[in-house]
């Protein structure tokens, strides 16, 4: 088996529909399967996929696991030489898995490999190729440095807006919404961390990689459609407390001991601040 494919879903059912007729209809001559990892929808997906797509491997959770468990379950099934993580609000095409396996495999010093990402209306989903989020690419990104100085390296350090979207180069770290990972690599460093419910996984995954010696690298040759944020604009207070405290997860694990405590304490506060922020626009004011 070359490639297998692992897909979270949770009640996203017509979009996993479609992910998966997209998969389906790719033209390759690698081998691959779908893994797909239902945790616990509402919405009847189950069913749909079973009757459309029986060639899936489907696993059924009673509970909702998360992003980082949800996606270990299909890794630990996980017969390929590559692991696909796939979100199920994308579409892939045709040639989507055949250029990035044939990439992986003429490039082995590559452990994980993204290609380009595009939202709906063709933009760039600007978090397919990142810098790690050390606390100066963190302040010049929320505050809004990368945004007035956008072709300068040294304040796009986390978004990369200097670099063209359209060229290929190793990057710090991808999006979990496609990242197509070498097996070796996931021998050598583990999975996802679990302790992260549903934000920070692919970066902290991203991070660890590097450690192990992997290259990664961002190949815009080939792309994919992100139907990112298709769901409600209000959103749950658990999304965005899970998504501020995965910020604070990946400092604590990977920055704390290499900075002062004044540095740490910064950060800590910024992390809170931008919480308590976000709730209230999420309570008050547009969510965009």
């Amino acid at each position: 088996m070359d490639l297998s494919i692992i897909i979270l879903n949770y009640n996203t059912r017509e979009l996993t529909l479609n992910c998966l007729k997209s998969i389906y209809l790719s033209e390759t001559d690698f081998t691959y399967e779908v893994i797909l990892v239902d945790n616990h929808s509402v919405d009847d997906s189950v069913e749909a996929i079973r009757a459309n797509f029986p060639m899936v491997h489907l696993v059924c959770n009673d509970v909702n696991l998360g992003y980082s468990k949800g996606n270990n379950q299909g890794m630990s099934l996980a017969k390929g030489r590559y692991v696909l993580l796939l979100n199920s609000d994308t579409v892939v095409q045709p040639d989507t898995l055949h250029t990035m396996i044939q990439f992986m495999d003429e490039h082995a010093s590559i452990g994980a490999a993204g290609c380009k990402v595009v939202l709906p209306d063709g933009s760039l989903d600007k978090a397919c190729r990142r810098g790690f989020p050390t606390p100066s690419a963190s302040f010049y990104y929320a505050f809004g440095f990368s945004k007035l100085f956008p072709d300068n390296p040294k304040y796009n350090q986390y978004q990369l807006s200097h670099l063209d979207e359209d060229q290929d180069y190793p990057v710090d770290c991808l999006v979990g919404a496609f990242m197509i990972v070498r097996k070796e690599a996931i021998d050598q460093v583990g999975m996802l961390d679990e302790e992260f419910f549903m934000y920070g996984e692919d970066i902290d995954w991203c991070y660890r990689i590097k450690q192990g010696g992997w290259d990664i690298h961002y190949y815009p040759y080939t792309q994919i459609i992100h139907y990112k944020g298709a769901s409600s604009r209000r959103k749950p207070f658990k999304i965005i407390y899970e998504f501020h405290r995965a910020m604070y997860l990946f400092h604590q694990k990977h920055y704390r001991k290499k900075y002062s405590f004044i540095v740490n304490g910064l950060v800590y506060a910024g992390i809170t601040v931008k919480l308590l922020s976000s709730l209230l626009l999420n309570r008050f004011g547009s969510v965009r």
